[in-house]
């Protein structure tokens, strides 16, 4: 019996894809008018298609090389790989985004070079501001990516084949990874289409060791670090709570206080001193990060003596916070 697809199944389906081929772009446009102009470098894919663009002949890199090709042969791959080794456990979307990446980076690739250096080039430091610019916009690509299920590929499918014979971590594939193209960047001969001091876009050799390929590997590690930082942002920035641990002699009353002054609930959990070994309750209290200050003030007005944690939590799903309708 075939599947019935409902017409809000149907809309909420375009709307996944739309806002895919919307973060692709963000993430293409973001690398090649404010990264690669302003003479950054990045990790992923898309950092070592580049990477491979700027070493390549001009005849080649201009012509069917470019970098959303060479993303695309780069990704497929790393695709045949993974089902060779790991098997088919890439979805539909993540091919999707792959085979969208490239394409907006070949149709970034027609926009004039200068389109954001010309917005810039007159602000002391331009080049750092473009980096984070566009690192900024790669990571809002990303992540939109990521909450409609797709994936860029990549790292990913590297990480997905050396679990298959090592548990690293993802973090650390994606650090040993971008860290070996952005050395790579600094060791290399590299012609890149990039804007002088002037502002004007223009073919510029760098040397092995030159100052400008230490710079431009410093580009990428921020690249990097803001790329992360939005992606995290983006994706639970507007769900991020803490969690409060308070530990106090009189629980009773602190947990009322709570209730009645901040107007939020708590949670009595059992709990018991090591030391002492007398049994008591941890009062444990879920808020918005806005409203930590505000719940701390309070504790230490109730009892200056209490021990208190902090610790962040992406995500607070329930009543009071976001509806579980919204996973």
């Amino acid at each position: 019996m075939g599947v019935k697809l409902s017409s809000r199944d149907i809309l909420v389906g375009i709307k996944e894809y739309v806002l895919m081929t919307f973060g692709m772009f963000c993430y293409a446009f973001g690398w090649q008018m404010c990264v690669l102009p302003a003479g950054g470098m990045g990790g992923g894919a898309a950092g070592l298609a580049t990477l491979i663009n700027a070493i390549l002949p001009t005849s080649l890199s201009a012509g069917f090389l470019t970098i959303g090709n060479l993303i695309f042969i780069i990704n497929c791959v790393l695709l045949i790989l993974g089902v060779m080794i790991v098997g088919w456990k890439f979805g539909i979307k993540t091919l999707y985004c792959i085979l969208m990446m490239s394409v907006m980076f070949n149709l970034v690739s027609l926009l004039p070079p200068d389109t954001v250096v010309n917005v810039f080039k007159g602000v002391d430091a331009w080049r750092i501001l473009m980096v984070v610019l566009g690192a900024a916009s790669c990571g809002v690509g990303i992540a939109v990516s990521f909450m409609q299920g797709g994936s860029t590929g990549g790292t990913d499918i590297v990480a997905m084949i050396i679990n298959k014979f090592r548990t690293v971590s993802y973090g650390k594939v994606l650090l040993m990874t971008d860290c070996g193209i952005l050395i790579s960047s600094v060791l290399l001969t590299t012609t890149v289409q990039m804007a002088n001091e002037a502002g004007i876009i223009e073919m510029i050799t760098i040397s092995p060791l030159a100052p400008e390929a230490f710079a431009r590997m410093v580009y990428g590690f921020m690249m990097i670090a803001v790329i992360g930082y939005t992606v995290d942002f983006v994706q639970s920035g507007n769900q991020q709570s803490n969690q409060i641990m308070i530990f106090c002699k009189d629980y009773e009353a602190m947990a009322e206080m709570i209730k009645v002054k901040a107007n939020r609930g708590a949670t009595l959990i059992d709990a018991m001193g090591s030391y002492s070994m007398t049994p008591s309750k941890a009062v444990m209290v879920v808020c918005r990060k806005r409203d930590t200050s505000m719940i701390l003030k309070l504790v230490r007005e109730q009892d200056p003596n209490a021990f208190l944690t902090v610790g962040s939590v992406m995500g607070v799903y329930g009543q009071g916070f976001d509806a579980l309708n919204k996973l």
